[in-house]
Protein backbone atom coordinates (compact mmCIF):
# COMPACT_ATOMS: atom_id res chain seq x y z
CA UNK A 1 0.00 0.00 0.00
CA UNK A 2 1.49 3.10 -0.86
CA UNK A 3 2.20 6.21 1.54
CA UNK A 4 -0.69 8.27 -0.53
CA UNK A 5 -3.34 6.06 -0.12
CA UNK A 6 -2.45 4.73 3.43
CA UNK A 7 -3.41 8.48 4.35
CA UNK A 8 -6.56 8.92 2.72
CA UNK A 9 -8.06 5.85 4.40
CA UNK A 10 -6.57 7.07 7.56
CA UNK A 11 -8.44 10.46 6.51
CA UNK A 12 -11.35 8.82 5.93
CA UNK A 13 -11.61 6.94 8.82
CA UNK A 14 -10.85 10.01 11.04
CA UNK A 15 -13.49 11.93 9.61
CA UNK A 16 -15.78 9.00 10.12
CA UNK A 17 -15.04 9.23 13.87
CA UNK A 18 -15.71 12.68 13.70
CA UNK A 19 -18.99 12.34 12.27
CA UNK A 20 -19.91 9.68 14.91
CA UNK A 21 -18.44 11.68 17.92
CA UNK A 22 -20.36 15.20 16.61
CA UNK A 23 -23.79 13.23 16.10
CA UNK A 24 -23.60 11.14 19.25
CA UNK A 25 -22.53 14.39 21.13
CA UNK A 26 -26.15 16.01 19.94
CA UNK A 27 -28.36 16.79 22.68
CA UNK A 28 -31.02 14.44 23.38
CA UNK A 29 -35.09 15.32 22.79
CA UNK A 30 -36.68 16.16 25.95
CA UNK A 31 -40.19 15.18 26.71
CA UNK A 32 -42.82 16.81 28.47
CA UNK A 33 -46.17 14.90 28.83
CA UNK A 34 -49.19 17.19 29.60
CA UNK A 35 -52.40 14.64 31.20
CA UNK A 36 -55.47 16.85 31.98
CA UNK A 37 -57.93 15.33 34.18
CA UNK A 38 -61.83 15.18 32.64
CA UNK A 39 -61.29 17.32 29.14
CA UNK A 40 -63.40 16.82 27.06
CA UNK A 41 -62.31 15.74 23.18
CA UNK A 42 -64.55 19.19 22.81
CA UNK A 43 -63.62 21.12 24.93
CA UNK A 44 -60.40 22.62 22.98
CA UNK A 45 -60.78 25.21 20.36
CA UNK A 46 -58.69 23.04 17.54
CA UNK A 47 -61.26 20.40 18.11
CA UNK A 48 -64.15 22.69 17.61
CA UNK A 49 -65.79 24.53 20.08
CA UNK A 50 -65.80 28.41 20.20
CA UNK A 51 -66.41 28.60 23.99
CA UNK A 52 -63.41 27.48 25.65
CA UNK A 53 -60.84 29.64 25.04
CA UNK A 54 -57.62 27.63 24.62
CA UNK A 55 -55.20 29.44 22.19
CA UNK A 56 -51.73 27.84 23.61
CA UNK A 57 -53.11 23.90 23.24
CA UNK A 58 -55.03 24.97 20.09
CA UNK A 59 -50.79 26.43 19.50
CA UNK A 60 -49.51 22.97 20.22
CA UNK A 61 -51.84 21.49 17.05
CA UNK A 62 -51.00 24.17 14.98
CA UNK A 63 -47.07 23.46 15.48
CA UNK A 64 -47.57 19.63 15.32
CA UNK A 65 -50.07 17.09 14.56
CA UNK A 66 -53.40 16.27 16.18
CA UNK A 67 -55.35 13.28 16.31
CA UNK A 68 -59.08 13.10 15.36
CA UNK A 69 -59.15 9.82 16.83
CA UNK A 70 -57.60 9.79 19.96
CA UNK A 71 -58.57 7.44 22.83
CA UNK A 72 -57.82 6.85 26.39
CA UNK A 73 -57.34 3.30 27.70
CA UNK A 74 -60.54 3.74 30.00
CA UNK A 75 -63.79 5.82 30.43
CA UNK A 76 -61.93 6.42 34.04
CA UNK A 77 -58.97 7.73 34.90
CA UNK A 78 -56.79 5.25 37.19
CA UNK A 79 -56.63 2.68 34.23
CA UNK A 80 -55.94 5.29 31.40
CA UNK A 81 -53.33 6.61 33.42
CA UNK A 82 -51.54 2.94 33.81
CA UNK A 83 -52.16 2.23 30.67
CA UNK A 84 -50.22 5.45 29.49
CA UNK A 85 -47.27 4.61 31.80
CA UNK A 86 -47.13 1.11 30.92
CA UNK A 87 -47.78 0.61 27.74
CA UNK A 88 -50.17 -2.11 28.55
CA UNK A 89 -53.82 -2.66 28.46
CA UNK A 90 -55.54 -1.82 31.81
CA UNK A 91 -57.09 -5.25 31.23
CA UNK A 92 -53.40 -6.82 31.29
CA UNK A 93 -52.88 -4.82 34.32
CA UNK A 94 -55.48 -5.91 35.97
CA UNK A 95 -56.37 -2.53 37.05
CA UNK A 96 -59.99 -2.00 35.38
CA UNK A 97 -61.15 0.77 38.09
CA UNK A 98 -60.70 4.32 39.38
CA UNK A 99 -59.19 3.77 42.80
CA UNK A 100 -60.28 3.61 44.90
CA UNK A 101 -63.74 2.58 43.38
CA UNK A 102 -66.86 2.38 45.37
CA UNK A 103 -69.96 2.44 43.44
CA UNK A 104 -70.59 -0.98 43.19
CA UNK A 105 -74.40 -2.18 45.27
CA UNK A 106 -74.68 -5.67 46.07
CA UNK A 107 -78.27 -5.48 46.41
CA UNK A 108 -78.47 -3.19 43.06
CA UNK A 109 -76.17 -4.58 40.77
CA UNK A 110 -77.10 -7.84 38.92
CA UNK A 111 -72.94 -8.89 38.38
CA UNK A 112 -70.28 -9.02 40.76
CA UNK A 113 -67.27 -6.69 39.25
CA UNK A 114 -64.37 -7.84 37.55
CA UNK A 115 -61.25 -8.02 40.32
CA UNK A 116 -58.56 -4.88 40.05
CA UNK A 117 -55.87 -4.33 42.05
CA UNK A 118 -55.47 -1.63 44.08
CA UNK A 119 -52.25 0.08 43.22
CA UNK A 120 -49.68 0.12 39.93
CA UNK A 121 -48.08 -3.03 39.99
CA UNK A 122 -43.87 -2.58 41.34
CA UNK A 123 -43.14 -5.36 38.83
CA UNK A 124 -44.18 -3.11 35.99
CA UNK A 125 -41.50 -0.97 33.98
CA UNK A 126 -42.84 2.95 33.76
CA UNK A 127 -41.61 5.14 30.84
CA UNK A 128 -40.66 7.54 33.84
CA UNK A 129 -38.19 4.41 34.32
CA UNK A 130 -36.96 3.91 31.32
CA UNK A 131 -36.42 7.61 30.54
CA UNK A 132 -34.24 7.65 33.95
CA UNK A 133 -32.12 4.19 32.88
CA UNK A 134 -31.37 6.83 29.34
CA UNK A 135 -30.23 9.54 31.42
CA UNK A 136 -33.21 11.37 31.86
CA UNK A 137 -33.82 13.38 34.46
CA UNK A 138 -37.68 12.67 35.34
CA UNK A 139 -40.42 14.53 37.54
CA UNK A 140 -44.64 13.92 38.08
CA UNK A 141 -46.25 17.01 39.41
CA UNK A 142 -49.79 16.76 40.08
CA UNK A 143 -52.55 13.90 39.83
CA UNK A 144 -51.07 10.34 40.03
CA UNK A 145 -54.11 8.30 41.55
CA UNK A 146 -52.06 4.95 41.04
CA UNK A 147 -52.03 3.77 44.82
CA UNK A 148 -50.83 4.31 48.46
CA UNK A 149 -48.32 6.82 49.77
CA UNK A 150 -45.89 3.93 51.27
CA UNK A 151 -44.95 2.05 48.23
CA UNK A 152 -46.52 2.91 45.44
CA UNK A 153 -46.34 6.87 44.66
CA UNK A 154 -44.40 8.67 41.46
CA UNK A 155 -41.05 7.82 43.58
CA UNK A 156 -41.32 3.81 43.61
CA UNK A 157 -41.78 4.26 39.72
CA UNK A 158 -39.56 6.22 38.26
CA UNK A 159 -39.82 9.66 39.08
CA UNK A 160 -37.08 11.14 40.58
CA UNK A 161 -38.93 14.39 41.72
CA UNK A 162 -42.59 14.23 43.12
CA UNK A 163 -44.73 17.01 43.36
CA UNK A 164 -48.40 17.02 44.35
CA UNK A 165 -49.09 12.88 43.25
CA UNK A 166 -50.81 11.34 46.17
CA UNK A 167 -53.39 8.60 46.70
CA UNK A 168 -56.45 10.31 45.94
CA UNK A 169 -57.81 11.60 42.42
CA UNK A 170 -58.76 15.33 43.24
CA UNK A 171 -57.89 18.12 45.38
CA UNK A 172 -59.98 18.76 48.34
CA UNK A 173 -59.64 22.56 46.77
CA UNK A 174 -58.21 24.08 43.68
CA UNK A 175 -57.59 27.19 46.34
CA UNK A 176 -54.69 27.20 48.81
CA UNK A 177 -54.38 25.34 51.12
CA UNK A 178 -56.01 22.89 48.63
CA UNK A 179 -57.45 20.78 51.41
CA UNK A 180 -61.03 19.41 51.90
CA UNK A 181 -63.24 16.10 52.67
CA UNK A 182 -64.51 13.24 50.90
CA UNK A 183 -67.28 10.64 52.28
CA UNK A 184 -66.41 7.30 50.86
CA UNK A 185 -69.04 5.58 48.91
CA UNK A 186 -68.44 2.49 50.24
CA UNK A 187 -68.58 3.08 54.19
CA UNK A 188 -69.97 6.55 54.74
CA UNK A 189 -66.47 7.55 56.63
CA UNK A 190 -65.01 10.88 55.88
CA UNK A 191 -61.08 11.08 53.84
CA UNK A 192 -59.68 14.37 54.77
CA UNK A 193 -57.45 15.10 51.89
CA UNK A 194 -54.69 16.94 53.04
CA UNK A 195 -52.73 19.78 50.81
CA UNK A 196 -50.62 18.43 48.35
CA UNK A 197 -48.22 20.71 47.58
CA UNK A 198 -47.00 24.59 49.42
CA UNK A 199 -48.61 27.56 48.55
CA UNK A 200 -49.55 31.12 50.12
CA UNK A 201 -53.03 32.58 50.47
CA UNK A 202 -54.92 33.27 47.21
CA UNK A 203 -52.82 30.50 45.21
CA UNK A 204 -54.41 28.49 42.74
CA UNK A 205 -53.21 25.07 41.92
CA UNK A 206 -53.15 24.51 38.73
CA UNK A 207 -50.92 27.92 39.16
CA UNK A 208 -48.75 26.27 41.19
CA UNK A 209 -47.97 22.84 39.23
CA UNK A 210 -47.47 25.29 36.25
CA UNK A 211 -44.89 27.20 38.68
CA UNK A 212 -43.27 23.60 39.92
CA UNK A 213 -42.96 22.44 36.33
CA UNK A 214 -41.11 26.29 34.98
CA UNK A 215 -38.62 25.56 37.75
CA UNK A 216 -38.43 21.91 36.85
CA UNK A 217 -37.19 22.65 33.39
CA UNK A 218 -35.40 25.69 34.33
CA UNK A 219 -33.13 23.39 36.70
CA UNK A 220 -32.89 20.39 33.77
CA UNK A 221 -31.88 22.98 30.95
CA UNK A 222 -28.39 21.23 30.79
CA UNK A 223 -29.29 17.70 31.04
CA UNK A 224 -31.68 15.34 29.42
CA UNK A 225 -35.51 15.53 31.35
CA UNK A 226 -38.91 13.96 30.96
CA UNK A 227 -41.89 15.89 32.99
CA UNK A 228 -45.09 14.74 33.46
CA UNK A 229 -47.45 17.37 34.40
CA UNK A 230 -50.68 15.53 35.02
CA UNK A 231 -53.26 18.48 36.14
CA UNK A 232 -55.70 17.92 38.58
CA UNK A 233 -57.97 19.90 36.41
CA UNK A 234 -60.27 20.03 35.13
CA UNK A 235 -61.85 17.21 37.59
CA UNK A 236 -64.52 17.79 39.94
CA UNK A 237 -64.88 20.48 42.55
CA UNK A 238 -65.43 22.95 39.87
CA UNK A 239 -63.58 26.10 40.90
CA UNK A 240 -62.39 28.66 38.81
CA UNK A 241 -60.61 31.92 39.65
CA UNK A 242 -63.42 34.68 40.25
CA UNK A 243 -62.69 36.32 37.47
CA UNK A 244 -62.57 34.13 34.48
CA UNK A 245 -65.49 32.59 35.62
CA UNK A 246 -67.77 35.61 36.00
CA UNK A 247 -66.48 36.68 32.71
CA UNK A 248 -68.23 32.93 31.16
CA UNK A 249 -70.90 34.02 33.67
CA UNK A 250 -72.36 37.16 31.06
CA UNK A 251 -72.55 34.72 28.14
CA UNK A 252 -75.92 33.52 27.91
CA UNK A 253 -77.36 29.69 29.28
CA UNK A 254 -78.03 28.89 25.65
CA UNK A 255 -74.73 29.91 24.28
CA UNK A 256 -72.30 27.63 27.38
CA UNK A 257 -70.88 24.51 26.32
CA UNK A 258 -70.51 23.90 29.96
CA UNK A 259 -70.04 25.37 33.30
CA UNK A 260 -68.51 28.87 33.55
CA UNK A 261 -66.34 27.59 36.29
CA UNK A 262 -65.42 24.71 34.40
CA UNK A 263 -64.59 26.96 31.56
CA UNK A 264 -62.64 28.74 33.55
CA UNK A 265 -60.69 25.74 34.78
CA UNK A 266 -60.18 24.93 31.01
CA UNK A 267 -58.72 28.63 30.65
CA UNK A 268 -56.18 28.10 33.29
CA UNK A 269 -55.22 24.96 32.18
CA UNK A 270 -54.28 26.18 29.18
CA UNK A 271 -52.38 29.29 30.40
CA UNK A 272 -50.09 26.63 32.26
CA UNK A 273 -49.55 24.90 28.83
CA UNK A 274 -48.36 28.62 27.56
CA UNK A 275 -46.07 29.15 30.76
CA UNK A 276 -44.57 25.78 29.73
CA UNK A 277 -43.83 26.35 26.25
CA UNK A 278 -42.94 29.88 26.82
CA UNK A 279 -40.28 28.83 29.41
CA UNK A 280 -39.04 25.92 26.90
CA UNK A 281 -38.37 28.73 24.15
CA UNK A 282 -36.71 31.39 26.92
CA UNK A 283 -34.48 28.22 27.26
CA UNK A 284 -33.73 27.63 23.50
CA UNK A 285 -35.21 24.03 24.62
CA UNK A 286 -38.53 24.47 22.06
CA UNK A 287 -37.16 22.66 19.26
CA UNK A 288 -35.71 20.10 20.72
CA UNK A 289 -38.64 18.93 23.16
CA UNK A 290 -41.27 16.29 22.17
CA UNK A 291 -44.34 17.66 23.61
CA UNK A 292 -47.55 15.42 24.47
CA UNK A 293 -51.40 16.93 25.55
CA UNK A 294 -54.29 14.60 25.98
CA UNK A 295 -56.70 13.82 28.33
CA UNK A 296 -57.03 10.47 30.56
CA UNK A 297 -61.25 9.96 29.42
CA UNK A 298 -63.77 12.38 28.32
CA UNK A 299 -65.33 14.93 29.61
CA UNK A 300 -68.02 15.22 32.73
CA UNK A 301 -71.64 15.37 32.35
CA UNK A 302 -72.55 17.78 35.02
CA UNK A 303 -69.29 19.80 33.89
CA UNK A 304 -70.04 20.11 29.66
CA UNK A 305 -71.54 19.45 26.69
CA UNK A 306 -69.16 16.46 24.44
CA UNK A 307 -72.02 16.84 21.44
CA UNK A 308 -71.01 16.36 18.77
CA UNK A 309 -69.81 12.56 20.49
CA UNK A 310 -72.64 10.31 22.52
CA UNK A 311 -72.16 10.54 26.79
CA UNK A 312 -69.81 11.48 28.85
CA UNK A 313 -67.26 10.25 31.34
CA UNK A 314 -67.87 6.82 32.83
CA UNK A 315 -69.24 5.45 29.58
CA UNK A 316 -67.99 3.15 26.74
CA UNK A 317 -69.72 5.90 24.02
CA UNK A 318 -67.04 7.61 21.81
CA UNK A 319 -67.90 10.24 24.23
CA UNK A 320 -66.37 8.71 27.26
CA UNK A 321 -63.39 7.51 25.86
CA UNK A 322 -62.64 10.15 22.43
CA UNK A 323 -59.94 12.82 23.95
CA UNK A 324 -58.07 15.90 22.55
CA UNK A 325 -55.01 13.82 21.13
CA UNK A 326 -51.82 16.37 20.21
CA UNK A 327 -48.34 15.90 19.55
CA UNK A 328 -45.79 18.45 19.09
CA UNK A 329 -41.97 17.94 17.52
CA UNK A 330 -40.43 20.16 15.92
CA UNK A 331 -38.64 19.37 12.72
CA UNK A 332 -40.21 16.32 12.42
CA UNK A 333 -44.08 16.90 12.20
CA UNK A 334 -45.68 18.68 9.18
CA UNK A 335 -47.12 21.82 11.30
CA UNK A 336 -50.84 21.80 11.41
CA UNK A 337 -51.18 17.92 10.39
CA UNK A 338 -54.12 16.05 11.09
CA UNK A 339 -54.47 12.42 11.23
CA UNK A 340 -57.56 10.31 11.60
CA UNK A 341 -55.45 7.38 12.39
CA UNK A 342 -57.18 5.32 15.81
CA UNK A 343 -54.58 6.11 19.10
CA UNK A 344 -54.94 4.95 22.14
CA UNK A 345 -52.75 5.63 25.33
CA UNK A 346 -50.56 2.77 25.33
CA UNK A 347 -48.90 4.41 22.59
CA UNK A 348 -47.21 7.12 23.82
CA UNK A 349 -44.55 5.20 25.61
CA UNK A 350 -43.13 3.09 22.44
CA UNK A 351 -43.54 6.64 20.63
CA UNK A 352 -41.48 8.69 23.38
CA UNK A 353 -38.64 5.65 23.21
CA UNK A 354 -38.42 5.83 19.54
CA UNK A 355 -38.66 9.90 19.69
CA UNK A 356 -36.17 9.86 21.97
CA UNK A 357 -33.38 7.45 20.14
CA UNK A 358 -33.98 4.32 22.39
CA UNK A 359 -34.80 0.62 21.45
CA UNK A 360 -38.48 -0.21 22.22
CA UNK A 361 -39.29 -2.36 24.95
CA UNK A 362 -41.86 -4.91 23.60
CA UNK A 363 -41.98 -7.02 26.40
CA UNK A 364 -43.21 -4.03 28.46
CA UNK A 365 -45.22 -1.66 25.83
CA UNK A 366 -47.10 -5.07 24.47
CA UNK A 367 -50.25 -3.38 23.42
CA UNK A 368 -49.06 -0.04 22.36
CA UNK A 369 -47.33 0.88 18.82
CA UNK A 370 -45.25 3.51 17.85
CA UNK A 371 -46.70 6.73 16.31
CA UNK A 372 -43.17 8.02 14.56
CA UNK A 373 -44.75 6.91 11.46
CA UNK A 374 -47.62 8.40 11.50
CA UNK A 375 -45.86 11.77 12.69
CA UNK A 376 -43.43 11.68 10.54
CA UNK A 377 -45.52 10.77 7.54
CA UNK A 378 -43.31 7.84 6.45
CA UNK A 379 -45.91 4.95 7.33
CA UNK A 380 -49.45 3.82 9.35
CA UNK A 381 -49.60 1.82 11.88
CA UNK A 382 -50.03 -2.22 11.77
CA UNK A 383 -52.78 -2.81 14.30
CA UNK A 384 -56.03 -4.54 13.37
CA UNK A 385 -58.11 -3.09 15.99
CA UNK A 386 -58.51 -1.47 19.43
CA UNK A 387 -60.00 -2.80 22.72
CA UNK A 388 -61.80 -1.35 26.04
CA UNK A 389 -62.47 -3.68 28.62
CA UNK A 390 -64.29 -2.35 31.82
CA UNK A 391 -66.19 -5.28 33.94
CA UNK A 392 -67.54 -2.27 36.59
CA UNK A 393 -70.68 0.30 37.95
CA UNK A 394 -70.85 3.82 38.27
CA UNK A 395 -72.98 6.26 38.55
CA UNK A 396 -71.98 8.67 35.64
CA UNK A 397 -74.92 8.74 32.85
CA UNK A 398 -74.63 6.33 30.22
CA UNK A 399 -72.44 3.66 32.33
CA UNK A 400 -72.90 0.00 31.85
CA UNK A 401 -70.37 -2.86 32.30
CA UNK A 402 -69.36 -3.49 28.73
CA UNK A 403 -66.39 -4.39 26.16
CA UNK A 404 -65.91 -2.64 23.32
CA UNK A 405 -63.99 -3.18 20.23
CA UNK A 406 -63.14 -0.52 17.61
CA UNK A 407 -61.82 -2.30 13.87
CA UNK A 408 -61.69 0.56 11.15
CA UNK A 409 -64.87 3.14 11.33
CA UNK A 410 -66.46 0.06 13.02
CA UNK A 411 -67.27 -0.19 16.50
CA UNK A 412 -69.03 -2.82 18.61
CA UNK A 413 -70.20 -2.17 22.12
CA UNK A 414 -71.49 -5.60 24.34
CA UNK A 415 -73.06 -4.78 27.78
CA UNK A 416 -71.98 -7.53 29.50
CA UNK A 417 -75.71 -7.73 32.23
CA UNK A 418 -78.10 -8.23 29.16
CA UNK A 419 -75.47 -9.62 26.35
CA UNK A 420 -77.01 -6.94 24.27
CA UNK A 421 -75.05 -5.62 21.25
CA UNK A 422 -74.98 -1.98 19.18
CA UNK A 423 -72.64 -1.37 15.81
CA UNK A 424 -71.80 2.05 14.91
CA UNK A 425 -70.08 3.09 12.03
CA UNK A 426 -67.88 5.82 13.61
CA UNK A 427 -66.72 7.48 11.02
CA UNK A 428 -70.11 8.01 9.33
CA UNK A 429 -72.20 8.60 12.51
CA UNK A 430 -69.60 10.14 15.16
CA UNK A 431 -72.98 10.80 17.67
CA UNK A 432 -73.28 6.78 17.82
CA UNK A 433 -77.22 7.54 16.99
CA UNK A 434 -77.94 4.60 14.30
CA UNK A 435 -77.21 1.01 15.81
CA UNK A 436 -76.04 -1.15 12.68
CA UNK A 437 -75.89 -4.57 14.37
CA UNK A 438 -79.16 -5.74 13.37
CA UNK A 439 -77.87 -4.60 9.17
CA UNK A 440 -74.59 -6.33 9.78
CA UNK A 441 -74.70 -9.82 11.13
CA UNK A 442 -71.41 -10.94 9.57
CA UNK A 443 -69.63 -7.48 10.91
CA UNK A 444 -71.24 -8.24 14.10
CA UNK A 445 -69.99 -11.93 14.27
CA UNK A 446 -66.49 -10.87 13.28
CA UNK A 447 -66.06 -8.33 15.77
CA UNK A 448 -67.83 -10.36 18.28
CA UNK A 449 -65.02 -12.61 17.77
CA UNK A 450 -62.10 -10.84 17.77
CA UNK A 451 -63.51 -8.50 21.25
CA UNK A 452 -63.30 -12.49 23.03
CA UNK A 453 -60.23 -13.35 21.42
CA UNK A 454 -58.62 -10.55 22.75
CA UNK A 455 -59.81 -10.66 25.82
CA UNK A 456 -58.36 -14.42 26.23
CA UNK A 457 -55.15 -13.36 25.21
CA UNK A 458 -54.84 -10.24 27.80
CA UNK A 459 -56.65 -12.13 30.85
CA UNK A 460 -60.03 -9.67 30.87
CA UNK A 461 -61.10 -10.69 34.29
CA UNK A 462 -65.11 -11.34 33.63
CA UNK A 463 -67.89 -10.07 35.23
CA UNK A 464 -70.45 -13.06 37.36
CA UNK A 465 -73.28 -13.53 38.90
CA UNK A 466 -74.25 -11.33 41.80
CA UNK A 467 -75.87 -13.97 44.72
CA UNK A 468 -77.10 -11.09 46.49
CA UNK A 469 -78.63 -9.13 43.59
CA UNK A 470 -82.41 -8.15 44.56
CA UNK A 471 -82.83 -5.04 42.28
CA UNK A 472 -83.32 -2.81 45.25
CA UNK A 473 -80.82 -0.34 46.44
CA UNK A 474 -79.59 -0.82 50.26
Amino acid sequence: MTRKIFCLIASVVCLCVAIGDAASSEPKTNVVLILIDDLGWNDVGCYGSEYYQTPNIDGLASDGMRFADGYAACNVCSPSRAAILTGKYPARLLLTQWLPSGRWNAKKNRLREGRYVSNLPLEEVTIAEAMREAGYRTAFMGKWHLGTETYYYPEHHGFDINIAGRDYGAPGSYFYPFTGKWKIPTTGQTLNKETPLTGKEGDYLVDRLAEEAEKFIRGSADTPFFLMLSHYAVHAPLQGKRDKTARYEEIAANDRQGKPAYAAMVESVDESVGRVMRTLRELELDERTLVIFTSDNGGFAKATSNSPLRANKGSNYEGGLRVPFIVRWPRKIKPGAVSEEPVIGMDLFPTILEATGQQLQPHQHVDGKSLVPVLTGSGRLQRDAIYWHYPHYNQHPSSFPSGVIRAGDWKLIEAFETGAISLFNVAADIGEKVDRSGAEPAKVAKLQAMLKSWRTEVGADPMKPNPEFTGESE
